[in-house]
């Protein structure tokens, strides 16, 4: 039996794998492959803490915004469990949908919305096998978000496709969906620039 039908046979031994990686590396297995990169460099992490940071008090808190939502750092998604597995960089659910958090890592309900950081070795992976999970399985909302371009792309899942709803860059202070009701300023997210 080859590795890749034993591995179709028995997703819950690439879960092992996966379990197995070392601390400084995130692991995903998407469309049966298992996936494994360094954590984040210092300007993606920034902009992903900023953006959680912007959204977290309105939205995760009620504070200035209309509250309601979980909005969390790499979750550990389990669209089927142990089998197909995802870590954005921000994902949120409307409590309405998921009142609680679950007790373990697994989160086994589909998030309302997810955000990816892209950097110069993820972009293929985030646009080209991420998001056509993420809307296999029912994400209404998906972010990229680019540090080094500075730029903010948004889309909605309608019809089982992805649509372009905005695309920013640099400093705009933007109101999109889901979190419209904000202004959130660009600016915030990026790196400062070196005087």
């Amino acid at each position: 039996m080859s590795a890749a039908m034993k591995i179709a046979i028995e997703p819950e031994d690439l879960y092992a794998q996966l379990e197995a990686l070392p601390e400084n590396l995130t692991g995903e297995i998407i469309n049966g492959r298992l996936y494994a990169q360094p954590r984040p460099v210092s300007r993606h992490a920034l902009t992903s803490s900023n953006l959680g940071g912007e959204l977290y008090s309105p939205y995760h808190r009620g504070r200035g915004g209309p509250g309601g939502w979980w909005i969390l750092d790499e979750p550990e998604l389990h669209f089927i469990r142990d089998t197909e597995v995802l870590v954005p960089d921000l994902a949120g659910w409307r409590r309405e949908r998921m009142p609680r958090l679950p007790s373990d890592h697994r989160f086994d309900v589909v998030p309302d919305w997810v955000c990816e950081i892209v950097s110069p070795s993820t972009a293929r992976t985030d646009r080209f096998t991420k998001m056509p999970v993420y809307g296999r399985y029912g994400v209404s909302y998906l972010w990229l978000v680019d540090p080094v371009a500075r730029t903010l792309e948004t889309f909605t899942l309608r019809e089982g496709q992805w649509t372009v709803i905005g695309l920013f860059q640099d400093q705009e202070i933007v109101s999109v969906e889901p979190f419209q009701e904000i202004g959130l300023e660009l600016g915030a997210l990026w790196e400062p620039a070196a005087d």
